[in-house]
């Protein structure tokens, strides 16, 4: 097995590989590399990890390990969203086009919460065959089309979607339990979990169950107004990863709102817009600092995405930001100690 603990007096820096799945593993290994990068945070989908294969085929995971040895490349999670989002999600044609066939079906709803709930169970074996101890990835939820309230929505519709979450993740959470592997949940808009106070509520809802913590992404919070540092601080036991995606707010003409009115990524008639990391509104530097102060010594991976510019110029120009903050040690020492007098 490889040897994959983060180096504690260095972060590692890896690259989501989601954005990048249209490319052959081989050949973003070959870039991620070339620009720096110490590792990937592998997605589940393309031929960048595959789970079903994983399980079933000896030489997959040797063959995938091989390969990030030969870039100087190491994994410390892997992700599997597009298929966790089904597990509690009402599925329609927008989840046929992200999820594998085998987990699609026929398309009958329960099929394809069941089938997917099972494949996130798989991911969780695959993880510690490959020797990894994250997942990172969406839950689903079958309440966020209520999210307007309105119609208006009864308490008692809430209760029983964070209910449906618990009865459907906590025999995915025993599965993470037996194989010592813990699952990351981004908080982002059509999770359960979507912000503060959802983030809180869905914790209750299975117990603080040590197997279920969280993939901080500030780009998510930004364009909703929430505390990023403020998060970090009361989640801290819960942050197991960290994505670096970063957002830029545009509203405040009277046209442009938050809910971004059903218009496509990079249109500039959006209230908001995810951006190259460094580019944006994330305060990173605090980000960093809270970081420090927590002691998280997790991946800090590069989640690359921007609909106006060209990704093999944004990648490498986020590690390089990514690396400056990282790279910023806490104190040995208080500035004020220069200040006191010697005994």
């Amino acid at each position: 097995m490889p040897d994959n603990s983060p180096d504690k007096a260095a972060r590692p820096i890896t690259l989501f590989t989601g954005q990048w799945a249209d490319l052959p593993f081989e050949e973003v290994c070959r870039l991620a590399s070339g620009w720096g990068y110490e590792g990937l945070e592998i997605a589940c989908w393309g031929d960048h990890f595959e789970v079903d294969k994983a399980l079933a085929d000896d030489t997959y995971i040797p063959a995938k390990l091989e390969t990030l040895a030969e870039y100087g490349l190491k994994v410390w999670a892997i992700s599997n969203h597009l298929v966790g989002q089904a597990v509690c999600d009402i599925p329609d044609e927008r989840h046929q086009a992200i999820l594998p066939e085998r987990i699609w079906g026929d398309g009958e709803a329960e099929g394809v919460r069941t089938r997917a709930a099972e494949e996130i169970k798989d991911t969780a074996r695959a993880a510690a065959k490959l020797g990894v101890d994250t997942v990172i990835g969406f839950t689903g939820s079958s309440i966020w089309h209520t999210v307007a309230m309105f119609p208006p929505t009864p308490e008692a519709m809430v209760e029983r979607g964070y209910a449906d979450f618990a009865d459907r993740w906590n025999p995915i959470l025993d599965v993470f339990d037996e194989v010592g592997v813990r699952f990351a949940h981004e908080v982002h808009p059509s999770e359960i979990a979507y912000d503060y106070w959802t983030t809180v509520r869905t914790l209750e809802a299975i117990g603080h169950r040590p197997a279920f913590g969280l993939n901080f992404d500030p780009s998510h919070f930004v364009w909703q107004e929430l505390d990023v540092v403020g998060f970090l601080f009361d989640f801290r036991d819960r942050i197991y990863h960290v994505d670096c995606k970063d957002t830029k707010v545009r509203t405040g003409d009277g046209r442009r709102g938050r809910m971004a009115s059903h218009l496509p990524w990079g249109d500039l008639r959006r209230g908001w817009d995810f951006i190259s990391t460094g580019r944006g509104d994330v305060p990173w530097e605090d980000v960093f600092r809270a970081l420090n102060a927590i002691g998280y010594e997790g991946p800090i991976s590069v989640e690359w995405e921007d609909a106006g510019m060209d990704r093999l110029q944004g990648a490498p120009e986020a590690l390089q930001f990514v690396r400056a903050l990282n790279a910023m040690e806490p104190p040995t020492a208080s500035f004020d100690a220069a200040f006191a007098k010697d005994d």
